[in-house]
């Protein structure tokens, strides 16, 4: 037969090289890049090509279009934004995560975590890290054509991580001419500015295409002393809360006890009558606010690089393929690091009476932050990523079937530097004995009998050397052995260290796709095909880092691999077609069979319906069942250490005991004493909830773990009313329960479920001191338990209308109600865990957008809703619910309200005629905050890490030549 001049064959064959067929949605373009109807096109969430873009699942498609008129100018901020999205992962405002997955923007669906939620490019799988995370920051945004967001389970289509929903990036192909975009924005407050620049070029000839892109963006920091919730621990509503003890100001104590002794200012440090005791007020001024060196936003830097080239090799084969190479840099600044020689006395961290900075006669422990070093940590990840393969179609007893093969490759390397953490080791020669050395001029290690013996170490940072220090030597003072001005000192101290990683994917994939048979209501689809894919993965921490002599947490090299073989089969079966009460009735069903080289094999099917019983209505319902299987980091992982913050249910003032007898008396019946409270950094009460441990703790992995797996439910309706042109409404309930859940136990996790839930075998990981009570070592990290589900409804309208006269009118509104979030750790009869409504679960996200144009020019108007949300008490002067009643045990006690948050949008755009378009706006044009929420939910701060945190001004440019 004549290829060319079939046209089914053409249209099957430009949906093919739009959209891979391993399930990609994809519309083919014309070369102005817009989107025409094709006779059967894929859809995101099936592998078989079809007439209708209304499928069985919920798919939330953002036009290129749409994402220029919002204002954000990422892939990530776009998909943070809709209605469905949960708490960011790894905020930006989280300063303080370390790790490989710092500087990248992951996206959570539903709140059931980032690493459910399956990102593909084109309909195939972002590379991750050895964690599971998908970095969308990868992409770079001009060559996003659209972004199509399946809300609904898709193992059986996709594999592995489809449990909550998937992404899929649909890129730009067939793209003739070119195109410039500027985009420049700060905040009002003259910080956080913004740039990119990129450009899309391609060309089509009679044989295929090429279409190349390229971009550069720069995000500047946002420093947390420059807004009002971030400038001290909790908030400019209390100041002076929160300031830590471990100062720049440096304390010292006898080891035979007492209070903590503070030099006073200005005096002579070499006479012990001149030392205080500590004050935590702000009286003596001996306390500090570690957020006056702290970033609130992070800065980051990205470059891209996208081209696809499209080629007819004959005229029944056709190769597609596609690369993209992406380096991003992120920095992140935190307050210096507070070190405490107590935490260090496996490790012989002491300030020696032979110090001559020591005026006490006596061994003492101190404590002493590097304000004049803070930490400083960068993250640069470059990845390449190539996808490949040959697609084509062939003629059967007049069925028309779909085929290709391809391979897919994407590589990510990572490197981590950091600086601003003691090197214990040296901080303990240090503090050891030094002596004045009179024919050099200055303080150096050691003892004036070592100088005669040859035994003292020499002066300086170099191999070999030490330079003495005073730790009690305020910050700003120079001499005396502080840190301030003293560069020896501070190389001795501060060494750069070094973590590097790398992950690689390989997939081989072929599948063939058609049509049976034809039935009475139409083809009986189907699609086929067999995967291979292939995860290595490595992170290793710097040396120091992983020996523990360092104040960076210790951490163990994470190292591993598995493959996995897996087939699968659709079919798409219709019923009934054009009858009384069934224009169209249809049922889906695929299933998937895994095969992995840890845990072994599953299998997950999924069954849809759809069925119209008039042109203008749709009711679609899903059942599809899910999995996810442990990542190299939680079979592999190396234990590290964290400074966690958590609140100790037995503390007598903020923990559940407080308000709880029967968690009161198992702290009791644990040695501790009813006026017990959990003590912070510096070995201090502490004076709110979620504060950090004195001490580190250890988490680690598991090599025993087996895969989640899930359900998921849809029940939907769509309605397009004949009456209303342009109008179409969708309502879907959903219900996603995951179980066998590998949970990232945490120290809040694991002491509640001891004191709060009595759950005996959970009491058996951590420690106490015998003397004070605090935990002192605690062990946590994956396992299986309990289960996650969540339950609610998404209410979609879409309207437009257009006039001859006053210009075209576009509304858009998108609702996510949340009716459930319930978790559950333990696999026992102990309670759930509520979390609907609480700090960052929010039952309702909405968003509006309306839109004018008439002529060049265009008005956007947007808005973004929370609703509100309740947290601990804080503060008994601000709590608004004192007696709030929970069937939750932990969330059972005094509770805050906080109000709900919209944010308002506005864009200007005209069209040029010079073929280019201006448009200037503002994301939250009212330069409005949420509230204060002192439970920091995904964020360092008392503030919500995803609400805006100021008025952000743009201006953005596109040329078309």
């Amino acid at each position: 037969m004549n290829f060319k001049s079939n046209k089914l064959r053409d249209a099957v064959i430009v949906a093919l090289v739009a959209s891979a067929a391993t399930g990609g949605t994809a519309y083919a373009q014309e070369t102005t890049g817009t989107t025409t109807d094709l006779d059967r096109i894929s859809v995101t969430g099936s592998r078989i090509r079809q007439v209708d873009t209304e499928t069985a699942q919920p798919v939330l498609s953002i036009s290129r279009a749409s994402i220029e008129k919002s204002g954000f100018k990422t892939v990530a901020d776009v998909l943070q934004n809709i209605s469905a999205a949960g708490s960011p992962a790894i905020s930006r405002s989280e300063p303080l995560s370390s790790g490989e997955n710092v500087g990248g923007f992951y996206i959570d669906l539903r709140n059931l975590g980032a690493q459910r939620t399956l990102i593909l490019v084109d309909g195939k799988r972002l590379g991750s890290s050895t964690s599971g995370y998908q970095d969308v920051s990868q992409i770079p945004s001009v060559v996003v054509e659209r972004i199509d967001v399946l809300k609904d389970g898709a193992s059986s289509i996709y594999g592995s991580d489809a449990m909550a929903g998937v992404v899929n990036i649909i890129t730009r192909k067939n793209f003739e001419g070119m195109e410039v975009n500027v985009y420049s924005g700060q905040y009002s407050e003259g910080d956080g500015e913004k740039q990119s620049f990129d450009f899309v070029a391609g060309f089509t000839g009679d044989r295929g295409s090429i279409t190349i892109g390229a971009e550069y963006s720069n995000e500047e920091e946002v420093w947390a002393k420059d807004r009002w919730f971030s400038e001290s621990s909790l908030t400019s509503f209390h100041p002076r809360n929160g300031w830590t003890t471990v100062s720049q100001w440096g304390s010292a104590r006898r080891l035979s006890g007492g209070p903590q002794l503070v030099l006073n200012r200005g005096a002579d440090p070499y006479n012990a009558a001149n030392f205080h005791t500590l004050d935590s007020t702000p009286i003596t001024g001996d306390v500090s606010n570690s957020n006056q060196q702290m970033q609130l936003i992070t800065p980051t830097e990205r470059r891209s690089l996208f081209t696809n080239v499209q080629y007819d090799i004959t005229d029944n084969v056709r190769f597609s393929g596609d690369l993209m190479y992406t380096r991003r840099e992120s920095q992140a600044q935190v307050a210096g690091y507070p070190l405490q020689s107590a935490a260090y006395e496996n490790l012989g961290a002491i300030w020696s009476a032979d110090s001559y900075y020591n005026p006490f006669g006596e061994d003492m422990t101190y404590v002493r932050r590097g304000w004049e070093v803070p930490r400083v940590s960068t993250n640069q990840l470059t990845t390449f990523r190539f996808s490949g393969g040959l697609q084509g179609s062939f003629q059967f007893n007049d069925k028309y079937f779909d085929w290709e093969v391809g391979y897919l490759y994407q590589n990510s390397e990572n490197l981590q530097k950091q600086t601003g953490n003691y090197n214990v080791l040296a901080a303990n020669a240090a503090t050891g004995a030094s002596f004045y050395n009179a024919a050099t001029g200055r303080v150096e290690c050691g003892t004036a009998q070592g100088l005669i013996d040859g035994t003292n170490p020499t002066y300086g940072p170099g191999a070999g050397g030490c330079v003495p220090w005073n730790p009690i030597i305020p910050y700003g003072r120079t001499g005396d052995g502080g840190l301030t001005g003293n560069s020896d000192l501070q190389q001795f101290l501060f060494p750069t260290t070094h973590a590097t990683g790398e992950t690689t994917m390989t997939s081989y994939f072929a599948n063939v796709a058609g049509s049976i048979v034809t039935l009475p209501a139409g083809d009986l689809g189907f699609a086929l095909g067999y995967e291979y894919r292939e995860e290595k993965g490595e992170f290793n921490p710097d040396a120091l880092s992983q020996t523990g002599y360092s104040t960076d947490l210790a951490a163990g090299p994470t190292e591993g691999t598995y493959d996995v073989n897996e087939f699968y089969l659709e079919l798409n079966v219709p019923i009934l077609a054009d009858l009384p009460g069934a224009k169209e009735l249809s049922l889906s069903a695929a299933t998937r069979y895994s095969d992995f080289s840890t845990f072994g094999d599953t299998v997950n099917s999924k069954f849809g319906l759809k069925w119209r019983p008039i042109d203008q209505l749709l009711v679609r319902a899903t059942y599809a069942e899910g999995f996810r299987a442990p990542t190299i980091a939680d079979l592999y992982g190396g234990s590290s250490q964290t400074f966690a913050y958590f609140t100790d249910p037995c503390d007598s003032v903020y923990g559940q005991a407080a308000v709880d007898p029967a968690t009161a008396a198992r702290c009791s019946a644990a040695g501790l004493p009813a006026n017990y409270r959990q003590l912070e950094q510096g070995f201090v009460p502490v004076d709110g909830r979620n504060q950090q441990s004195p001490v580190p703790f250890t988490s680690g992995s598991n090599p025993n773990l087996t895969p989640e797996t899930s359900k998921s439910k849809t029940v939907g309706l769509v309605w397009s009313p004949s009456f209303a042109e342009g109008l179409n409404v969708s309502l879907d309930w959903f219900n996603i329960k995951i179980e066998n859940t590998i949970v990232d136990d945490t120290p809040d996790d694991q002491l509640n479920d001891c004191y709060v839930l009595g759950v005996a075998e959970r009491c058996t990981t951590f420690t106490r001191d015998a003397a004070l009570g605090y935990v002192n070592s605690m062990t946590f990290g994956s396992r299986n338990a309990g289960f996650i589900e969540t339950e609610g409804f998404d209410f979609d309208v879409a309207y437009r209308y257009n006039t001859d006269t006053v210009g075209n009118f576009t509304f858009n509104l998108q609702n996510t109600y949340v009716t459930k979030n319930i978790l559950k750790t333990a696999n026992d009869d102990s309670p759930v865990q509520i979390y609907n409504g609480f700090e960052s679960n929010f039952r309702l996200r909405s968003n509006l957008t309306v839109g004018w144009e008439l002529g060049d020019f265009g008005i956007t108007w947007g808005t973004r809703y929370f609703s509100g949300v309740k947290e601990d008490c804080f503060f008994d002067d601000e709590c608004t619910l004192p007696d709030f009643q929970s069937p939750d045990p932990v969330r059972n006690g005094p509770m805050n309200e906080r109000g709900s948050t919209t944010f308002h949008d506005v864009q200007f755009s005209w069209n040029a005629p010079w073929n280019a378009t201006v448009a200037v706006g503002a994301r939250n044009v009212f330069d409005h905050y949420g509230p204060q929420m002192y439970s920091a939910p995904n964020s360092q701060y008392s503030y919500y890490g995803g609400y805006d945190i100021g008025r952000f001004i743009y201006m953005q440019y596109k040329q078309k030549f």
